[in-house]
């Protein structure tokens, strides 16, 4: 069977046929980086990881661009708040979201272009749209005429136009000449980044960047565009507008990942729910924590709590301990073929959880061998293809990493969460420094004010 992948566009598992044979194209929308990520962010990451490591195993040479949105409304207000620049804010917590990444064991893109980087691009994609009748200037605004594509918006997030409200997504509705009308550009305002184009200076509306960015890196017609369930509507439905009515036929897959809650509420800095890395590290160790979030199917909702991490945990060190116990009798081998029952799962829209099944019942058959004597090089050298392939072999050398390795990713995530709760003391909300000292207390990072700003170190047992 080959592989089949649930396509949002038609709403249908669909057999994947690349564009090209053997070579794939893949976008997937990446962070705005206002904040260090949560654990949402970090499933996501997860999520297209597996993904781009099956489409490796199954044969496809893969480009795989994700993008970050470097400016933006939000990033502008946490700087304005912080009293430091917009671009300290946005490369700060990039930074996070990389060692994020690499700590969980992803692997990185191709390209990881930059919003800010990519103007040039934008300005073509708007003169090609303004051109061709879809958009049109207003006061240094450029906006995207939505009745000009009346007939085909919509599709991707299966709405009617007729039933969709303003987009809301500047203070200057009354340039528009429909309110459902998005900006493609907004218009230089004091204080804030801008660059110059043939409208007047201003900034990227948030939809525009991927479009350019997307066709750039991977041409005007890819393969697979990904993201969460969050971004069909508006940011997806308007990619696919702007790209279209610009002439190019864009991406040929969309597949959107499930979102994350904790105990059943959505993450809210409100209620005080986020759920940080830094969180979690106290409570399992970096591919304990990978192989949790990857466990799930990716499209389904996922609903964090202190039980299912540790359920989590448990199971990959049944994995672990299978491999360590035969790596030391046999040696460890190299990663065997992969057995049919997990292809078949991977196949049928990444079926990880049926694909963990396969492995554990062969983790099973083979703690039987070792307990009966029996020859375990065959059962080892399946569990190591079949964890290697979901990014999670235990004698990998992602996994073999020291703790010496480990520090500076800690330190990195650790002092970020030690920023934010000074930017918090600041401004004298110290219901939220005092939040953040305790979940980095729970997550075993003891913090000391000093005289010089706080320092931490891990709790001793």
């Amino acid at each position: 069977m080959s592989l089949r992948l649930y396509d949002t566009g038609t709403r249908s598992v669909r057999t994947f046929k690349p564009l090209e044979e053997g070579r794939v194209g893949m976008y997937v929308c990446g962070a705005t980086p206002q904040a260090a990520p949560h654990i949402g962010h970090l499933r996501s990451g997860v999520i297209y990881d597996v993904l781009l490591r099956w489409l490796n195993a199954s044969g496809y040479d893969v480009t795989f661009a994700r993008n970050v949105t470097d400016v933006d409304d939000k990033i502008i207000a946490v700087a304005a708040e912080q009293g430091v620049p917009w671009f300290a804010v946005a490369e700060g917590n990039q930074r996070t979201f990389n060692r994020g990444y690499d700590l969980l064991g992803c692997l990185p893109p191709t390209i990881e272009p930059r919003a800010t980087g990519h103007v040039p691009e934008m300005i073509v994609l708007m003169r090609r749209l303004i051109d061709a009748g879809h958009a049109y200037a207003a006061d240094g605004d450029v906006y995207f005429d939505v009745k000009s594509w009346a007939d085909q918006y919509g599709e991707l997030s299966n709405q009617r136009l007729d039933n969709m409200r303003s987009a809301g997504d500047t203070p200057n509705e009354d340039l528009k000449r429909d309110p459902r009308d998005f900006a493609l550009w907004k218009g230089a305002k004091p204080g804030e980044p801008s660059w110059e184009t043939p409208w007047g200076d201003g900034r990227p509306g948030w939809h525009l960047e991927c479009s350019a960015m997307a066709t750039k890196y991977l041409g005007a017609t890819f393969d697979i565009h990904g993201g969460g369930v969050d971004l069909i509507f508006p940011h997806h439905e308007n990619e696919i507008a702007q790209s279209r009515a610009a002439g190019d036929d864009f991406a040929r897959y969309w597949l959107h990942n499930g979102l994350l809650t904790v105990d059943g509420e959505k993450m809210s800095k409100s209620i005080g729910n986020v759920v940080l890395l830094t969180d979690l590290l106290g409570r399992a160790r970096p591919a304990e924590i990978r192989y949790y979030l990857a466990s799930a199917h990716y499209r389904s909702l996922m609903d964090y709590t202190d039980a299912s991490l540790a359920e989590a945990v448990s199971a990959y060190q049944r994995i672990e301990g299978f491999v360590t116990r035969a790596a030391e009798l046999v040696g460890p081998g190299e990663p065997g073929e992969l057995p049919e029952a997990f292809v078949a799962a991977m196949d049928d829209d990444l079926g990880v959880p049926q694909a963990l099944a396969v492995l554990h019942d062969t983790v099973r058959q083979g703690n039987n061998a070792l307990a009966h004597d029996a020859d375990v090089r065959g059962h080892l050298a399946a569990v190591r293809a079949m964890s290697g392939a979901l990014g999670l072999d235990p004698l990998s050398d992602e996994w073999a990493r020291t703790d010496d390795d480990l520090r500076p990713v800690v330190d990195a995530l650790v002092g970020v969460a030690l920023e934010q709760r000074q930017a918090a003391r600041a401004r004298k909300d110290y219901a939220a420094a005092d939040a953040i000292r305790d979940g980095l207390t729970a997550a075993g990072i003891v913090v000391e004010d000093t005289p010089h700003g706080a320092r931490w170190e891990l709790k001793k047992d």
